[in-house]
């Protein structure tokens, strides 16, 4: 006999599944955050074929994605919205020429010829000491341009939908990646076994900076999110891009710390974009707070979902599982 499940709203949907418990279907997300989207050049040619001459919104310019057309959304019946914090009012990057530019972070980006998205270039704290990192220029965690009309925003979704809403900042949300993308990914590898009293201050003042922002977002529309998207990529496709015991030592006291505070924020479940062959840290991740693993890269080693969903399946939710490459 058939199951006669009655037709659920796409909030109740993802709710039930977010329960652990048996929806009428799986939700399909696309466009909830900058793991699910489109990048601008795929998202343009693809409003060209449906022969829409609407503009592409840009969720993020660094990685060029793009806020996903409402009425491709409709059409695929995908079941979670977007509703990412703001760019900073008092902007202080700065454009150098029109394919490089330098980030609130003091990152140098550039769109190499034939390229899809930005490379960084140069990395502000490269060569730096810890006495550098109190003169450095920080964003501003406070600038009110990074959550001006979010709660309108939220509530219009919230009360005339019933979407589930994915709510994510605009400054990124990462610990460990953030601190690469400021020191190097090759100096911050070696600064975790060498110079770990550098990488733990850097770590303090990223998870600090992050944590003000997040914390101003949430007391806005914490009570509207059923996700909240937090990402730090930890691994290759082959493994982890560090030891379990040194990613313990050094990075998840701060991945605890930050997941906390969002929790205390909002009732949202929290959902932890990293890709790659992750199965290494998923128990220490689930410590630390997460509650949805994303995006479940079945192609890297032993990620194979039926592994995942008998061992993690009954304490985290699966969001992704599709090869992407």
């Amino acid at each position: 006999m058939e199951n006669d499940m009655i037709m659920m709203t796409p909030r109740e949907r993802v709710r039930k599944t977010l329960r652990h418990e048996e929806p009428d279907r799986i939700p399909l997300i696309l466009g909830g955050d900058g793991s699910s989207t489109m990048r601008v050049h795929a998202h343009k040619n693809l409003l060209k074929y449906l022969g829409s001459d609407t503009e592409t919104k840009l969720m993020s310019k660094f990685y060029q994605i793009a806020f996903v057309d409402e009425r491709i959304l409709k059409y695929f019946e995908i079941d979670i919205r977007p509703l990412v914090g703001k760019g900073p009012k008092k902007s202080r990057g700065m454009n150098l020429d029109n394919r490089t530019y330098v980030n609130e972070w003091g990152m140098t980006l550039k769109m190499p010829e034939g390229g899809y998205y930005y490379d960084i270039i140069e990395f502000p704290l490269k060569n730096a000491s810890i006495e550098d990192l109190d003169n450095f220029l920080w964003p501003d965690p406070f600038d009110e341009g990074l959550i001006q009309g979010i709660e309108d925003e939220a509530k219009e979704i919230y009360e005339h939908t019933d979407y589930a809403i994915m709510g994510s900042l605009s400054l990124g949300q990462f610990i460990f990646e953030q601190s690469w993308y400021l020191r190097g990914m090759d100096t911050l590898l070696m600064n975790l076994i060498i110079n770990k009293e550098f990488a733990r201050a850097l770590f303090r003042r990223v998870t600090d900076i992050q944590k003000t922002i997040y914390g101003r977002f949430l007391d806005k529309v914490g009570k509207y999110l059923d996700i909240v998207r937090v990402a730090d990529d930890l691994s290759t496709r082959q493994g982890l891009l560090m030891s379990r015991q040194l990613y313990r030592e050094m990075i998840k006291p701060y991945h605890k710390e930050y997941f906390s505070f969002i929790k205390n924020k909002t009732d949202a479940n929290l959902l932890l974009h990293t890709c790659g062959a992750v199965y290494g840290l998923i128990e220490d991740l689930i410590d630390a707070g997460m509650d949805i693993l994303n995006p479940v890269q079945v192609s890297a080693k032993n990620m194979d979902c039926s592994k995942l969903k008998k061992e993690f399946g009954s304490r985290i939710t699966f969001c992704g599982g599709v090869d992407t490459q």
